[in-house]
């Protein structure tokens, strides 16, 4: 099964190297990692503009791949990379398996009003708003509860681990228990080749 890596390990200077670390990651579980970065199946026009080519390639490296694996690791806030939760519900609406890893163990109550610090403030009802008095979701989650609730959804799951200082994105312990359940629940027959034929 081709697996998509989704993750904002993009944005790392060693992302071939994560890129790597994963690949052979997949391998060892029968799967075969596919990378944002790798040639997409269906190279799109040099004359788009070059952040429409990087969608354009990685929509269809989505579309040719049998499942999903996001990093979800809190992305410069509280919460996961937004490019990534949509490339996860774009898998989820096509219908394919997907799985998701935080290496921040926190719920997202705790995360965001550690962000938010004197910002987050008490209601009277017992939860907790922002400065604007915009409720905080509380639902003991990973993240924000279509996040969750995709991933679960689907059948999937969503792991989390608390990585040791400095190793936020390289510490790849919950990435491989999803390949773990991603193998251990795949089902061959109903994950056929999805790449396009060779012209």
């Amino acid at each position: 099964m081709r697996v998509y890596l989704a993750g904002p390990e993009v944005f790392l200077p060693d992302a071939l190297e994560i890129a790597a670390a994963k690949k052979r990651i997949c391998a060892a579980h029968g799967l075969e990692g596919v990378f944002p970065f790798d040639t997409p199946p269906q190279v799109p026009p040099a004359e788009r503009p070059y952040w429409m080519r990087i969608y354009l390639g990685n929509e269809a490296h989505i579309r040719s791949c049998g499942a999903l694996i996001a990093n979800l690791t809190p992305f410069r806030g509280p919460s996961a990379d937004a490019g990534t939760v949509y490339e996860l519900g774009f898998m989820k609406a096509l219908g394919r398996p997907v799985m998701g890893y935080s290496n921040a163990a926190a719920d997202f109550l705790d995360r965001t009003r550690a962000f938010l610090g004197l910002a987050a403030r008490a209601r009277a009802d017992g939860g907790w708003e922002d400065a604007e008095a915009m409720g905080l979701e509380d639902f003991g989650l990973a993240d924000n509860l279509m996040i969750d609730g995709g991933i679960e959804a689907a059948g999937g799951h969503f792991v989390r681990i608390e990585a040791a200082d400095g190793r936020r994105w390289h510490d790849l312990r919950a990435f491989e228990a999803c390949c773990a359940r991603l193998a251990a629940g795949e089902d061959r027959a109903a994950a056929p080749d999805l790449r396009p034929p060779a012209a």
